[in-house]
């Protein structure tokens, strides 16, 4: 049998080259984006932390959503903010695709950590396996991550608590903006279509489903599949009333071959 039909609800942007590198390995995938990503403008709060960001010794992006909000080149003039080739402040990591992020904006390699290709997830705490050792009292580190729809600072604060326990001056900035999409006609009667017709729901954030039960609020889903990338996202879609959960690695090859086991 084929692979089913894979529904990406990762942002636009990001949504894009899964669905072009599924289509390769021969899965036929749709994107339908369910968080919204809007980039904070460089001032306030983001340019004086891109302007200091030589105080930190450490700067951490949660995403590579949190790394483009952060190093904008047109938002930010040379002139105003120092290129992270000229800074000592290493970065941290939870990923690859946050790493690949970070290269595209010229920070070197030698300066980057994150945890190794084959850890079971790429978040926080397999970062921060990685890290603990440069934790040190009075050591300044800047968080860069992603607001809620008013700006204010939004996600798990769980490598900021062990940060602070261990005494380290924790700073966090938000880059950008993390809104519920506005789906038009056709975009909802594809999401209720899905919900019975045995497409394979790719969740790689609890906030998609949070959104999606936001705008479909009278749709069930115990006829829908989904494939998630995290335990935790596991237990969102449980919640959710998903009837099959199936979690995989977050690597593409991974995902991919999960995809292809559930033909």
């Amino acid at each position: 049998m084929p692979a089913p039909r894979v529904l990406v609800t990762r942002p636009a942007r990001d949504a894009a080259p899964w669905v072009r590198q599924l289509a390769e390995r021969g899965i036929a995938a749709q994107a339908l984006p369910l968080i919204e990503i809007v980039p904070e403008p460089m001032d306030g709060a983001l340019l004086r932390a891109r302007q200091r960001l030589g105080d930190y010794a450490v700067a951490m992006f949660v995403s590579g959503n949190a790394v483009d909000g952060f190093m904008e080149i047109k938002q930010a003039p040379a002139q105003l903010c120092p290129a992270p080739k000229a800074i000592e402040t290493r970065a941290w990591s939870p990923g690859p695709g946050t790493t690949a992020a970070l290269r595209r904006a010229g920070w070197p390699a030698e300066r980057i950590d994150e945890p190794a290709p084959d850890a079971p997830q790429f978040d926080s705490e397999s970062l921060w396996a990685c890290v603990a050792p440069q934790l040190r009292p009075g050591l300044r580190v800047l968080i860069v991550r992603g607001g809620d729809a008013d700006g204010a600072v939004a996600g798990r604060d769980w490598l900021a608590a062990q940060l602070a326990a261990g005494g380290a001056q924790v700073d966090q900035v938000v880059a950008y903006r993390r809104r519920p999409p506005l789906l038009d006609a056709a975009a909802r009667a594809r999401a209720a279509a899905a919900a019975a017709d045995g497409s394979l729901w790719l969740f790689s954030s609890s906030e998609a489903i949070a959104n999606l039960r936001q705008r479909l609020p009278h749709t069930g889903w115990q006829a829908a599949r989904a494939l998630v990338t995290h335990p935790r996202i596991g237990a969102a879609a449980r919640a959710a009333g998903f009837g099959a959960v199936h979690e995989s690695q977050p690597t593409l090859e991974a995902v991919a071959a999960s995809i292809k086991s559930l033909a």
